[in-house]
């Protein structure tokens, strides 16, 4: 999903289209920053291995706590699982309520609420859910109320942000007092691994029945090991440890997330210890807080590309020879020095390499060695400029003051169209409007290409290529190729994961052939603890596994 600071209203994508509104996140606005599986690789990033270095994990906590706080960009829209799409929402949602399936902190997919999985033929996933699992408010979970968390997700009333994902389901039934059991249209290797995301939440019947209007923001009634405490608006979310929780118990009684859109404020809060910590730190302050003393700055796989989102191919990059050319011009390792402060890795293809584990190796060879090089060539791209008889054209990209990594990697993409020939023109617009180009067409009109960080919210890389098929929810350039529309069907349709792939593959190659987006850079995950706590994982998990409830006493 791209990353999308601050969150904009939560619009309906095509229920004709596998991804979520939410994984369009262009989360990186409020944050600062614009914005893909396997664990974290081990050592550090090439080419920046004094710059950082991912980590796997962080100490094991030696005790307990009252209480920590952590910082958010923002505050969430709702808690509501349907529509839990981006970073505020997730980030808390992920301590209160559980999926059948869960990710854990290394990026694996294990059982969650359904203790085992059946999978007798390609259109059929059998779940079998856990004894003895209770609500927050004391009674137990059944089959009934699996179905009906996961019938909400194709009610057209309620929108849900995740009703893609069940674009090809038939039913949804109880088959037992814990067993719960799927049909699907067409076989469909994706949709299982989306049960460990908020699209496969089991909340209770009757407390969502009983909260109405208030499901989701007042009232939550699911399984984990925390619960919903107060709500200030504006200002914090507070969870409180469910003493009832069936797995292991939180290490703190409470946990605080405080609001803090500013940058600076959010980077100033963890300084002094007015916050304990938090994820999606602004790039510009990793230095002062990698060097403050007062705590550790920790990098882990994000899934996470940044690029530049192609949106209009009627004008000028209608023609594959410009997007070919802008790729080509772009500084890449300056960007990467300057916007992600260093702490990131060159790269030319949309997909980040840790979604690929389970490719052999002809397959990643297909997806990242033969890919077009992306290696600067000036002179080239001049040609290329020539040859499409783009020269002193004007294409423009938009850019926000939502944090350096958007604006200097438009900048970058204006210097690189300056370099070739092309009259690259800069709109500077709102964060709200930069927010809705993820969801209004009338907010693109007049722009044709911005920024975009998109992390994958499953360990499969089409999860992001999907995003070209004709008609997709973030194809906003209107992009058609029956080809690559039947790989996208083929590969959908494949079970076996290193034949899926292989097809996927495929379909990075075209994307990458046509620079349907220019890929930029990988980006990683940022997390800041001070030393008073400690557990926390360093991987994107945090959106779709309890991670607060690892946290307690460094010391």
């Amino acid at each position: 999903m791209p990353r999308i600071l601050p969150r904009p209203v939560p619009g309906h994508r095509s229920h004709g289209s596998r991804r979520r509104l939410g994984a369009a996140c262009a989360a990186a606005a409020a944050l600062g920053l614009v914005a893909a599986c396997a664990g974290p690789p081990a050592g550090t990033a090439a080419g920046n291995a004094e710059a950082f270095k991912l980590s796997a994990s962080t100490p094991v906590p030696k005790g307990d706590l009252a209480s920590f706080s952590w910082a958010m960009y923002a505050e969430p829209l709702t808690l509501d699982y349907a529509m839990a799409f981006d970073y505020p929402s997730n980030t808390i949602l992920a301590n209160v309520c559980e999926s059948l399936m869960k990710w854990t902190p290394q990026l694996k997919e294990v059982p969650g609420l359904a203790e085992s999985t059946v999978n007798p033929n390609p259109l059929t996933y059998v779940y079998n859910l856990r004894p003895g699992v209770h609500f927050d408010d004391g009674s137990v979970m059944t089959s009934a109320d699996a179905v009906y968390s996961l019938d909400r997700q194709l009610n057209p009333k309620i929108g849900a942000a995740w009703a893609g994902v069940f674009q090809n389901v038939a039913s949804i039934t109880a088959t037992g007092p814990l067993q719960v059991t799927v049909k699907l249209k067409s076989p469909d290797g994706l949709f299982p691994q989306y049960m460990a995301t908020a699209a496969g939440v089991v909340a209770s019947e009757k407390g969502i029945e009983a909260a109405g209007a208030n499901w989701g923001s007042s009232a939550l009634d699911c399984t984990g090991p925390y619960k919903l405490g107060a709500w200030n608006k504006g200002q914090s979310i507070e969870l409180d440890r469910f003493a009832d929780y069936w797995g292991t118990p939180a290490k703190s009684a409470k946990v605080v997330f405080d609001f803090l859109t500013d940058p600076s404020a959010r980077t100033n809060a963890m300084l002094t210890g007015a916050v304990d910590g938090g994820y999606l730190i602004p790039t510009e302050s990793y230095q002062r807080l990698r060097d403050s003393g007062v705590g550790t700055l920790y990098f882990g796989e994000s899934l996470s590309t940044d690029n530049v989102n192609i949106t209009n191919m009627k004008g000028v990059l209608g023609d594959p020879r410009v997007r070919q050319a802008l790729s080509l011009a772009l500084d890449r390792a300056g960007f990467v020095k300057q916007g992600l402060a260093g702490n990131g890795t060159v790269t030319d293809a949309l997909t980040d390499r840790a979604a690929w584990a389970g490719a052999d190796p002809a397959t990643l060879k297909a997806a990242f060695d033969d890919l077009p090089s992306t290696t600067p060539d000036l002179a080239r791209a001049k040609q290329l400029i020539k040859e499409a008889g783009a020269t002193g054209k004007t294409v423009t990209v938009a850019t926000s003051p939502v944090g350096q990594d958007v604006s200097l990697l438009a900048t970058a993409v204006q210097a690189a169209g300056t370099e070739i020939g092309l009259n690259v023109q800069v709109k500077t617009i709102a964060p709200d409007a930069f927010s809705a180009l993820f969801t209004d067409p009338n907010a693109r009109v007049g722009i044709d290409m911005f920024p975009e960080t998109y992390y994958l919210s499953i360990t499969d890389p089409m999860d992001l290529l999907v995003n070209f098929e004709t008609g997709n929810y973030q194809n906003f350039a209107g992009y058609s190729n029956p080809g690559y529309d039947k790989l996208v069907e083929q590969a959908t349709a494949t079970e076996n994961a290193t034949q899926r792939l292989a097809i996927e593959a495929k379909l990075q190659q075209i994307a990458s052939e046509q620079n349907l987006w220019i890929p930029v850079a990988n980006w990683p995950d940022a997390l800041f603890m001070n030393k008073r706590i400690t557990g926390a994982p360093t991987t994107i998990a945090y959106l779709y596994y309890p991670w607060a409830a690892d946290v307690g006493a460094a010391r």
